[in-house]
Parts: structure tokens; C-alpha cells; sequence
């Protein structure tokens, strides 16, 4: 073929691939007043999408985010907070709705709420009066998404996620000029697994933080991937089963002295009980028959399923097996929340009534919330938690190999120790059965033992779920704790 004909056959091939629109960068900025903390807050929120681009300047992703920012502060000295939630997958509706941002859907806890419509309120708990406050959709949620020739894969994943929205950091702090000012990151569930890894990136390319808070994190999944290679779990899920079969009153014997008792348990999950289960077939049947004694004596479970299920408790059958003799199941977000399985006999739950109570409300709210009063035109459905990116997720180290769980304790112990002043914070709830408080407590004190480290890690547990802050005290508690660790974080100014 000739070159004239071998380029005319590019041209026919070039002709059928799909052109891709250049995207437009949509911004939207309204004003806004709110009473906190006995203050009138004066407040800009600005909402809209920053376009990712390639090394050839080609347009990657469009990242939806909404930015609150304080009028009339001084932006070098004035706190920025950059929020994502977890899933993968899930927009950062939870966090921006339920936590931190200035307004919060009104929720009965811990019920289902009533049938539409439902109300946003003033967020009493608010962090705004200590940080500007962005919240960010990663690509495939919310209304941000790949654009132009970019892959699926160049963003769903935990390395090609960590590259995507800390380039959309970068982004947002050089176009509001606020590199001098105190930088932190905040991500709840599998958003503290982001946000853990991010502090070494960001830090590794110049971005030093003062703070990353880890709502409920997920930072070793081999706490959390129950399998018959894997006892981990089994030990670190034993106090948030004791402390849920205690909210329910399943246990024979109620403590008097709470605290005393949930150290028990601690101290017997990682002394007796842990040992037990390395043993495996190993270990000998008089303390077999005691392990199944206090771990029934704990959970409120039944000894002969106990020993049924060779001493390991999954979470799923928990959730089934701890209330099945009241017709009802517990939440794995939040195991304070119940509610009725479609199949009553099957040994792991269907659903989890700790989802679908909030689901329906924070939706409904959002997708008002960002057209009605944040003034954004988009027909397009904002995507609260895909399902679409959770399924494709590449996690790099395949889930179930032994050694080959995701593990962020390491990316973030590298960022205390190049930054000697990062301060990060713990919080936890008591009956989160998704990402368990004793997991967390396990990470944290993987962090390292320089005093410095130990120093700049607060834990702070809850007395609620996956979303402590839908419970109302709980809520104001983690301000009141996040008022303290701001103070020690951006330090006198």
C-alpha cells in the first residue's frame, strides 16, 4: 500500500472514533450567614468541577467539589480542610451533610426517618469557624467523571485515587493562592485509607499538612477481610460485638462498671483469645471449651454455634445471629440500628438497615441542596455512592493472599516522621461493625513508638456507629474534640 493510501485508511479509522467535547469548568459562588458557636458566620460557598489534565494538557477527569469559605479572614492564616468519604466509591455527601459543613440533614437516630420531604437544618456542630472546609467527589461520584480518552483504570484504584485527587489539591490551593496556609485532610471509612496515603504524597512533592483526621478508617484491610487464612478480625471485632450485644441487652450478665469490662474484653482478644486462634487445630480442647465459654460469655452468642464456627465470629453472621430470636438483624454501619432480613433463616444478612435508614434523606437532600440553594444547573444524577466504581476498584494487591492486604499504617507513620508536627486524629464509634474501633486502635499504635509520634495521635471513641455524628451527643463531642485538636494543630497564629 502506498503511503497516500496507507494515510487515507488513517483518516477513514481516525473519522469513526468518537470525538470528545472539550469540557467546560462550571462554577457556581453564593453567599451565605449561619450561627455557630454563638458567632455569625459570614460564608461564600463555591461549587463546581476542576478539570484534571494530562501531561500533553489533555483534559483526564472533571472533580466536582463544594468550597466553603469564611468572608473578611486573612487566607495565609485561615485553615483549609479538604473532606472525602470512603465507599470506594461514595461522594462526599456524608461527611458534607452529617459532620462538617455548615448545614446537616435533620435525622432521627437510630431509626428510619419519616417519608419525604425531609429537612436540612443549621449544623450546631459545624467546623467552619476553625477551617475553611472543601469537600470533594472523587472521579465516579458525585458529579465528577473521567473525560475525554482517560481509562476507568487511571483512576480506580488506590494509587491511580491518591494521584487523581491530590493533583485535584494541588489544584485548588494555586488557583485560591493559599500554599502558606494550614493544610488538612479529613476522610471517613475508605476515605481514611485515601487521605493516610495522601499525607506522604502530598509531603513527598512539597505539601506539608498540620492534620488529617480519620473518621471511622479503614488503614489495614487485613483487620477487616474476614477468611479462613485471615484470623485478625475475629480478634479485633470481639469488642464492638461485646459492646453491641451489651446496647441490645443479649448478654447474661450486665457489667456495672462498663469501661473495666470493655478493657476485659480488649485485653482478652489480644491475650487469650488471639493466641487460641493462631493455634488453629493446635490448640488443646480444655482451652478451646474456655475460649468458646468467654467469647459466648462476651457476645451474647451461643456457645455451640461458637464452636460450630470454629471459634471465629464473621461479621455478616453476627449481624444475622446475635438478635434472630427477636425476628431482626443488626446494622453493620451502625449496630444499634435494626431492622427485618428477606430471607429471616439464612446465616448472613441481606442488607444493612444502618444504610438504607440515612440513604433515602442525605439523596434527597443533596440533590436539592446543590441545584436549589448552591445554584448548580445539572441534569446529569449526582451519583451519592456508585456501585459502578466500587465494582471495577483495581486494588493492586489481590484481597485474600497472604501478606497482600492494603495497609496505609505505613504510608502515614512515613508522613509523622518527615513532618515531626503532623497531628492525626482518631475517631471512632463503639458499634461501627464496618470499620471497628479496636482496629483502629490497633493501626494507631502501628504508628511507631517516638514520643513524638505517640504525641500527635489523639483517639477519641464514640458512642455510636460508622456515623457517630448522626447520634446527637456524639455529634457535639467530636466538635468539642476537633475545637482542641485544631488548636494544637495550626498552633497560636
Amino acid at each position: 500500500m502506498s503511503d497516500t493510501k496507507e494515510d487515507d485508511a488513517k483518516k477513514s479509522v481516525d473519522a469513526l472514533r468518537p470525538v470528545h467535547a472539550e469540557p467546560t469548568e462550571i462554577a457556581s459562588i453564593t453567599k451565605h450567614e449561619t450561627m455557630l458557636a454563638g458567632r455569625r458566620l459570614a460564608y461564600t460557598a463555591t461549587t463546581g468541577t476542576i478539570v484534571l489534565r494530562g501531561p500533553k494538557d489533555e483534559a483526564r477527569a472533571s472533580i466536582f467539589h463544594v468550597a466553603y469559605t469564611l468572608d473578611d479572614a486573612a487566607p495565609e492564616q485561615r485553615p483549609v480542610t479538604f473532606c472525602f468519604n470512603g465507599g470506594p466509591g461514595s461522594s462526599s455527601v456524608w461527611l458534607h451533610l452529617g459532620a462538617f459543613g455548615p448545614k446537616r440533614a435533620a435525622f432521627p437516630d437510630p431509626q428510619h426517618p419519616p417519608p419525604p420531604p425531609y429537612r436540612l437544618e443549621d449544623n450546631d456542630a459545624s467546623i467552619l469557624d476553625l477551617t475553611d472546609l472543601v469537600f470533594v467527589d472523587p472521579v465516579g461520584t458525585g458529579f465528577s467523571r473521567i473525560e475525554g480518552e482517560a481509562k476507568p483504570e487511571e483512576f480506580y484504584g488506590p494509587t491511580p485515587d491518591v494521584e487523581s485527587v491530590s493533583e485535584f489539591v494541588r489544584a485548588w490551593i494555586t488557583r485560591n493562592r493559599r500554599w502558606n496556609s494550614p493544610k488538612l485532610l479529613a476522610g471517613e471509612s475508605y476515605g481514611g485509607t485515601r487521605v493516610a496515603a495522601m499525607a506522604s504524597y502530598l509531603q513527598e512533592r512539597g505539601m506539608f499538612l498540620n492534620g488529617v483526621l480519620l473518621i471511622s478508617p479503614a488503614l489495614d484491610l487485613a483487620a477487616l477481610e474476614f477468611g479462613p487464612e485471615n484470623d485478625l478480625p475475629s480478634v479485633l471485632y470481639l469488642p464492638s460485638y461485646a459492646m453491641t450485644a451489651l446496647y441490645h441487652g443479649a448478654l447474661a450478665d450486665v457489667p456495672v462498671d462498663r469501661e473495666g469490662w470493655l478493657g476485659d474484653v480488649r485485653e482478652f482478644a489480644m491475650r487469650e483469645y488471639a493466641p487460641a486462634l493462631l493455634m488453629g487445630s493446635r490448640v488443646r480442647s480444655d482451652e478451646r471449651a474456655r475460649i468458646v465459654e468467654r467469647v459466648a460469655r462476651f457476645t451474647g452468642l451461643a456457645p455451640a454455634w461458637i464452636e460450630r464456627n470454629d471459634l471465629r465470629v464473621d461479621i455478616a453472621r453476627f449481624c444475622k445471629e446475635l438478635l434472630r430470636d427477636r425476628g431482626v438483624l443488626v446494622g453493620r454501619l451502625d449496630s444499634r440500628f435494626t431492622g427485618h432480613d428477606a430471607d429471616r433463616g439464612t446465616e448472613s444478612m441481606g442488607r444493612d438497615p444502618s444504610y438504607s435508614a440515612p440513604h433515602g434523606p442525605y439523596a434527597a437532600l443533596m440533590n436539592d441542596y446543590v441545584r436549589r440553594v448552591l445554584g448548580v444547573e445539572q441534569e446529569r444524577a449526582y451519583e451519592i455512592l456508585s456501585l459502578k466504581v466500587n465494582e471495577s476498584w483495581k486494588w493492586e494487591i489481590p484481597k485474600g493472599k497472604s501478606g497482600g492486604y492494603l495497609n496505609v499504617v505505613g504510608p502515614l507513620r512515613s508522613a509523622m516522621l518527615d513532618n515531626p508536627h503532623l497531628k492525626v486524629f482518631f475517631a471512632n464509634g463503639y458499634y461501627d461493625l464496618a470499620t471497628p474501633f479496636f482496629a483502629a486502635e490497633h493501626a494507631a499504635s502501628h504508628l511507631g513508638g517516638e514520643a513524638h509520634v505517640r504525641a500527635n495521635v489523639i483517639e477519641a471513641f464514640y458512642e455510636a456507629g460508622h456515623m457517630m455524628y448522626l447520634h446527637a451527643a456524639s455529634r457535639a463531642r467530636m466538635r468539642s474534640d476537633l475545637v482542641r485538636f485544631y488548636a494544637a494543630a495550626i498552633g497560636e497564629r
